[in-house]
């Protein structure tokens, strides 16, 4: 369903280990819109969705808005840490284009 590379599963594992809380995962939702055709949200929630499509990649759970399932599947996430910035990368099958920054990040 979706993929994690190495680089972004640390950084997700980074971020699980510095909360107080526990989380239940990793959410994501992808909308249409952005410079790619797609917009995505990301973020740790204590709680899953009941309606939450689950799965998981190189340890992380991965917990995606039922409405965002079609829209992304076969993505991989990636974490690129560069002169430029740091920040995920998505790579999506189901989107148009890239953007001006030549990623499917927007």
């Amino acid at each position: 369903m979706i993929q994690l590379t190495e680089a972004a599963a640390d950084a997700v594992h980074s971020a699980l280990s510095a909360t107080v809380v526990p989380m239940a995962g990793l959410r994501i939702l992808a909308q249409p819109g952005g410079c790619a055709g797609l917009k995505y949200e990301m973020g740790l929630v204590e709680k899953a969705d009941p309606a939450d499509f689950c799965c998981e990649s190189l340890g992380v759970k991965i917990l995606i808005d039922p409405s965002s399932v079609d829209l992304i599947v076969g993505t991989t996430i990636d974490y690129i840490d560069s002169q430029e910035g740091a920040g995920f990368s998505f790579s999506n099958p189901q989107a148009k284009a890239k953007g001006g920054c030549g990623k499917s990040c927007c």
